[in-house]
């Protein structure tokens, strides 16, 4: 086990991740006020919404009025998700507002069918022209894999599959490359194993793992993540998002419970705690219900905050 990196990156993926998962559409205007919220917390990466079709995902039909309305200061790279060459089409109208781009697929072909309707091979061969396009528009491209630590239909995934997977998307312009456990199958041991043997595989790539919580297991995954030396993360506010599928699943682990847990490690992440609360307690408000988030409900305790730097 090598030492505990001294500081990580997070981006909050809840603007986009959570908000589509809602049963009810968010009013444009609160999306925007809760995403400034987030902007003044010391966030300095936001997947605000994504560019997909509006009678799929109505949630996030509003994703251009939210991109041009919301204000975040010049620290945070404000990131969008796209489904394909003609979401990104349609976000590069708004090219001003964004600096990065997530490209998705799934780890089996299962999942993939069942989320876009595509093989895996039809998947990358889409991401391949995406990412070349959004490259030379001087974006910064990051790839998704879904599922990469066990699928709900076609169970174990072998790592050296997701591998394969992330190299193709590497060689297509990716510079960084986010491994979900998208319905919570990944155990610590696991985990540790995987980012590790994913570091010899893919040495020049950033490695980002996104955990959900929805076996409990969210955050003992992040520290054995840590122990080997995996620095930056994906979370979201108030632990909204998440998957249908094992149905009454939670979302996330949440960006506040992340932040707590590493602040009391020693570990900086440039986040105000106090203001991230805050930010979680004002979507809960909207949502006019009580999140899952644990640091939601105790509150921080009190050295977990130190000031935004």
């Amino acid at each position: 086990m090598s030492a505990l990196p001294s500081s990580v990156r997070i981006r909050e993926v809840g603007p986009r991740d959570g908000f589509q998962n809602e049963p009810d559409v968010i009013e444009t205007a609160d999306k925007v006020r809760l995403i400034g919220e987030l902007g003044r917390t010391g966030l300095r990466r936001i997947e605000v919404t994504s560019f997909v079709r509006p009678d799929v995902i109505p949630q996030l039909a509003d994703a251009a009025a939210v991109l041009e309305a919301v204000e975040l200061p010049d620290t945070v790279s404000v990131s969008v998700l796209i489904p394909n060459q003609r979401g990104l089409e349609r976000a590069l109208e708004h090219r001003a507002r964004f600096q990065e781009i997530n490209g998705f697929l799934s780890a089996s072909e299962s999942h993939n069918q069942r989320n876009v309707g595509r093989s895996i091979e039809e998947s990358l061969t889409g991401l391949e022209r995406t990412f070349a396009r959004a490259r030379a528009e001087g974006l910064r491209c990051e790839g998704v894999i879904s599922v990469s630590f066990g699928c709900p239909y076609d169970g174990r995934v072998a790592p050296e599959r997701v591998f394969s997977i992330a190299r193709r998307l590497a060689d297509a312009g990716a510079e960084e490359i986010g491994f979900g456990d998208t319905t919570g199958m990944a155990n610590p041991v696991q985990v540790r194993a995987f980012f590790a043997a994913a570091r010899e595989a893919l040495p020049r790539v950033e490695l980002t793992a996104h955990f959900h919580n929805t076996r409990g297991q969210g955050l003992a995954n992040v520290l054995a993540a840590l122990e080997v030396g995996i620095d930056s993360f994906e979370s979201s506010f108030g632990e909204l998002g998440g998957c249908p599928v094992p149905a009454g699943a939670t979302g996330n682990i949440a960006t506040e419970d992340l932040v707590s847990m590493l602040h009391e490690m020693g570990i900086e992440t440039g986040i105000d705690l106090i203001a991230l609360v805050q930010a979680s307690r004002s979507v809960q408000q909207v949502l006019g219900r009580t999140l899952g988030s644990h640091v939601l409900r105790a509150g921080p305790v009190q050295w977990a905050s130190p000031a935004a730097g």
